[in-house]
């Protein structure tokens, strides 16, 4: 058994959970590690990250499971149960569709180190902007979101085809453009998750599972139980920390992050390009 390797798996799996549900791009910091760690070969290393984004996916379901529950249990009838499960699936939409349609050409030119350095930059403005303006709250908590509002935060998440940009900082920031309370935006942003990461995860391990072997379990495996402890601890301490704080402190390692990947590029500490 390679031990570096399982190591290398652990990490991977780490920053997949602390990142997944954090507005900093899980995506961006994924291909980055996984640069850095020369950490299995392009086609297996996509597989791998797919499959390891399973486990922070586990990891909401199961701190909201009395909460998904509860919404399964009254879809039947009018509810927020029933307005919450709408909402989801409005919000999740727009994403899987162009995800379909341009999943492929987007992965082939955008997912890159520079690329991504350039989203961190971009995307930490835009928060740091977001962050600036006067907030209108319409909608408190998850029970106030309407299908407009849904519909809103699932064209903003399409953002996050781009690596860097953040699927949880496109949902959470736009959730706030649109009249979304920090806690309301950063909880539907999680369960949002669920039917948009599901999605594309399945299906792509679907597409992929030739792939794998028998020797690839333990790998995959360490990284898919990283990922959901360290998602799980992500999500709670997301949740308390919103309660006090704004995502400025984001906004700013993002940008710090993003001008140390293009400085290691242009003076050649880290070959980036290889």
């Amino acid at each position: 058994m390679d031990f570096l390797l399982l190591f290398k798996s652990l990490i991977m799996g780490i920053v997949e959970g602390l990142t997944e549900f954090l507005p900093i791009s899980s995506t961006g910091h994924l291909i980055l590690t996984g640069h850095l760690l020369d950490f299995l070969d392009k086609e297996k290393r996509d597989v791998y990250e797919i499959f390891i984004q399973l486990g922070a996916i586990l990891a909401v379901a199961w701190e909201y499971r009395s909460r998904l529950i509860q919404a399964a249990a009254g879809a039947r009838q009018p509810g927020p149960g029933r307005q919450l499960l709408l909402n989801l699936a409005i919000a999740a939409i727009p994403a899987l569709a162009l995800g379909k349609l341009f999943g492929s050409q987007i992965k082939a030119v955008l997912f890159n180190p520079i690329c991504v350095a350039i989203s961190f930059i971009v995307g930490g403005l835009i928060i740091l902007w977001a962050e600036k303006r006067q907030h209108s709250i319409s909608a408190q908590t998850m029970d106030d979101i309407t299908p407009g509002m849904a519909l809103k935060v699932g064209l903003a998440q399409c953002l996050a085809l781009i690596p860097g940009t953040s699927r949880s900082g496109s949902t959470i920031i736009g959730g706030l453009f649109f009249g979304l309370s920090r806690q309301a935006a950063t909880e539907f942003s999680f369960l949002l998750g669920i039917p948009v990461l599901g999605t594309a995860s399945l299906y792509s391990l679907y597409k992929h599972l030739p792939v794998m072997t028998a020797q690839d379990i333990p790998v995959f495996g360490v990284g898919l139980v990283a990922s959901f402890v360290f998602a799980l601890i992500a999500v709670r301490a997301l949740l308390r920390f919103i309660a006090s704080h704004t995502f400025v402190v984001f906004a700013w390692y993002r940008i710090a992050f993003g001008f140390v990947v293009l400085l290691t590029a242009y003076t050649g500490w880290v070959n980036w390009t290889v």
